[in-house]
């Protein structure tokens, strides 16, 4: 039987497509009044210009993953994960846990999982805007579709300031010195996405999810790849994960993505 935790964290989708933090979030296409240009505007397009002649068109992580107890201190399960990322709006999970092997397949707003008795069905429809994360892989996109992508999880653009995290400044969007549980990004100029805080709605009620990213390492092309993740809800610690290799342009099977080719895998 499936623990209670892992199966709280598989059966929200609010969390789980957090930490996997490949998903993607299509740009949105309504029309905004003109801005000023301003420090983080200037900062996110240079980053998204360094990136203008290079080409990934599909990723393969693999990493594994640790969920800690609700006290947020304690390891509970240990894990296995395999990526596959397609751009712009195709992944594949295999995950392995407790001896069991599960598939999660995301295409757009659609998702389908297929258990460890063989059984696939899909899950229900994401809502636009609840659960997705931020792509940390910036091509074929613009800093207008990053900044949208912000705004529409409550970061405020048009308030930043600058810190310090582990000996780089980084630019924090959406907050001022001092705010602390405020919806924001914390943005590298030179790694990208450093940190991430937003506010969930979830099964148990409203929560701060706060999803950090680290020991960057180059991939490709100048791009920085973070080999460190974790996830906290209110400040406690909820999972842990470890990347242990990436790659990139590997040629993926368009059959990866398909559900019916899914349902009859074995």
């Amino acid at each position: 039987m499936i623990p209670k935790r892992r199966a709280e964290c598989q059966n929200n989708p609010a969390v789980w497509r957090l930490v996997v933090c490949l998903a993607v979030l299509p740009g949105l296409a309504a029309s905004e009044p003109a801005r000023p240009v301003t420090e983080v505007q200037t900062a996110v397009e240079a980053f998204v210009a360094r990136f203008a002649d290079v080409s990934i068109a599909d990723l393969v992580i693999e990493r594994t993953f640790t969920l800690y107890h609700r006290d947020g201190r304690h390891p509970h399960l240990t894990g296995e994960e395999r990526i596959l990322f397609k751009l712009p709006q195709r992944q594949r999970v295999e995950q392995k846990l407790e001896g069991r092997h599960e598939v999660r397949l995301s295409v757009g707003d659609r998702a389908w999982v297929r258990q460890a008795d063989g059984k696939t069905y899909e899950m229900p429809a994401v809502p636009l805007g609840g659960d997705r994360t931020y792509l940390l892989v910036p091509f074929r996109r613009g800093a207008a579709d990053l900044l949208a992508e912000w705004r529409a999880r409550g970061v405020r653009d048009d308030v930043s300031h600058t810190t310090r995290v582990g000996g780089r400044t980084a630019l924090v969007i959406g907050a001022r010195a001092g705010d602390r549980d405020v919806p924001a990004v914390w943005f590298d100029r030179e790694y990208g996405v450093l940190r991430i805080v937003s506010r969930e709605q979830l099964p148990t009620g409203p929560a701060l999810v706060d999803v950090t990213f680290s020991e960057h390492r180059p991939l490709q092309g100048g791009f920085y790849f973070p080999y460190r993740q974790e996830v906290f809800l209110d400040g406690r610690l909820l999972m842990r994960i470890t990347v242990r290799t990436v790659a990139a342009n590997t040629g993926l099977a368009d059959a990866l993505f398909d559900p019916e080719a899914l349902a009859r895998e074995r």
